[in-house]
């Protein structure tokens, strides 16, 4: 379980001082070479565009912001030293070099300028101004790198300081962003084309299980293939509308974005590639990368759900639901939870929580489902516990049949089928399931325990 932001380094840990040495001097002058080469590239072309609302031009030149703008380069170089062990810091590391290779790349490929005339800024301001235009031409402008690499910077200062100083952070950290504007430096189309870069190169490189590209491979599952597809001629038909439309159209690039990204999940990883942590939580900046698509999953579970139960009654102990909110954690008084769900995130804290991430509109293959069930058989003991999914009635449903097979309160897969679909009559269980139900019997065959008396009696009452 990844450490609480702001807690004490583990015994024994020490900060890998010369690993982050080796980091910065490779970091830094790539920096500056990349960057300055961009901004070369782009002065040779005989035109370069320019996106900008007419409601910029009231934004005001505030000089002395300078300051804030220039402080993100020393945070940027302390960031390295303040990591608590090499894999934070080589994820940190990661994520600043594929911040400035993506930027750069977008830079070269799509070049815009900034087209406010700052004129003569007097004193110690307009040096810092003088300073930065020896090197920052106004070019390089989206996405923007400033914000891009606030973003990537905040997790390991929001780790560093204790939880009464984040406010602090966050405060310092709206300031350096808001100087990207008041500076002059950028237009405002640069700063969340900056900031879903740098909720990018986070998910990109998540600490706790390594770089997502490692564990890329094309996914030959039946329907995989469609669904990637769905989903990313989905995202690629909402690019169209954005760049034909302009404007405020251009906010269709962020859910354009989010469901492109899904498909490549589809396609190529898996559903821990949606970050939720064992709590059920996700990551800030996973949320912010995957925002509108959260938001469309979590409106269609309540949508399809809206006339069913929350949850409804599996077996003495167990219940079957949907993804619960904090009022429906209340009301059904549980002492844990397995959640199949990948793609929503759902905190319980003070719960006993069991994540194992299963991609919506697919099958789980055997080894999920032995996770599954093997997490419900050791929650059981200790209270009331909720096996769920976006609506409860696919993944769940699946693992509630596995479940009742491994715990012998059902004979056969006909049998734990009908049980399910009794406690949950809208459950969607067909062929597909139950050839994998067979084909997990088969590959983790277990004696199941015998039926408690309860159990037996709560048949009973159901047959009745």
């Amino acid at each position: 379980m990844p450490e609480a932001p702001g807690s004490p380094a583990p015994a024994g840990t020490g900060r890998p001082w010369h690993r982050a040495t080796a980091w910065l001097l490779l970091l830094g002058p790539f920096f500056f070479a990349s960057y300055g080469f961009a901004t070369w590239v782009s002065s040779q072309r005989p035109t370069v565009g320019a996106i900008m609302f007419d409601w910029e031009r009231h934004i005001p030149l505030l000089p002395w912001t300078i300051v804030p703008y220039w402080l993100i380069d020393l945070l940027y170089g302390v960031s390295l030293f303040i990591c608590r062990g090499r894999r934070q810091l080589d994820a940190h590391a990661h994520r600043l070099l594929a911040t400035q290779l993506i930027a750069v790349t977008c830079f070269l490929l799509f070049p815009l300028r900034c087209t406010f005339e700052r004129g003569e800024v007097s004193g110690v301001f307009g040096w810092l101004f003088g300073l930065l235009m020896s090197f920052d031409q106004p070019f390089n402008q989206a996405p923007s790198l400033h914000i891009a690499l606030l973003v990537v910077l905040l997790e390991p200062y929001l780790h560093a300081v204790p939880r009464a100083w984040h406010g602090v952070v966050y405060a310092v950290a709206l300031l350096i962003a808001v100087s990207v504007l008041t500076t002059w430096q950028h237009h405002f189309f640069d700063v969340p084309t900056g900031w879903w870069l740098g909720c990018f190169a986070v998910w990109l490189f998540p600490e706790e299980t390594g770089p997502l590209l490692c564990r890329a491979r094309l996914r030959r599952a039946p329907g995989r293939r469609r669904l990637a597809l769905l989903y990313a001629t989905a995202g690629l038909g909402l690019v169209g509308l954005a760049t034909a439309g302009g404007g405020v159209w251009l906010w269709l690039l962020w859910p354009a974005a989010a469901l492109v990204l899904v498909g490549v999940i589809y396609l190529l990883l898996d559903g821990e590639a949606f970050g939720k942590q064992a709590d059920g939580s996700m990551p800030v900046a996973v949320r912010c990368l995957f925002g509108p698509y959260l938001l469309g999953a979590w409106l269609n579970s309540r949508c399809w759900t809206r006339q069913l139960p929350v949850a409804d009654t599996l077996a003495p102990g167990v219940l079957l639901g949907r993804l619960p909110g904090d009022g429906d954690l209340r009301r059904l008084q549980i002492t844990a939870l397995v959640d199949v769900c990948a793609e929503l995130p759902c905190t319980t804290r003070g719960l006993r929580h069991a994540s194992v991430p299963m991609l919506d509109l697919l099958t789980p293959d055997s080894d999920q489902l032995e996770q599954a069930v093997t997490e419900l058989a050791a929650a059981r003991p200790a209270g009331p516990v909720l096996l769920c999914c976006a609506l409860g009635l696919a993944r769940s449903a699946l693992v509630a049949a596995a479940w009742l097979l491994r715990a012998g309160l059902a004979s056969s897969v006909e049998e734990a089928v009908a049980q399910v679909r009794r406690a949950r009559p809208a459950v969607v269980i067909g062929k597909a399931q139950v050839a994998r139900l067979r084909q997990w019997q088969q590959e983790y065959p277990r004696r199941p325990a015998r039926p408690t008396d309860e159990h037996r009696a709560a048949v009973c009452r159901d047959a009745s």
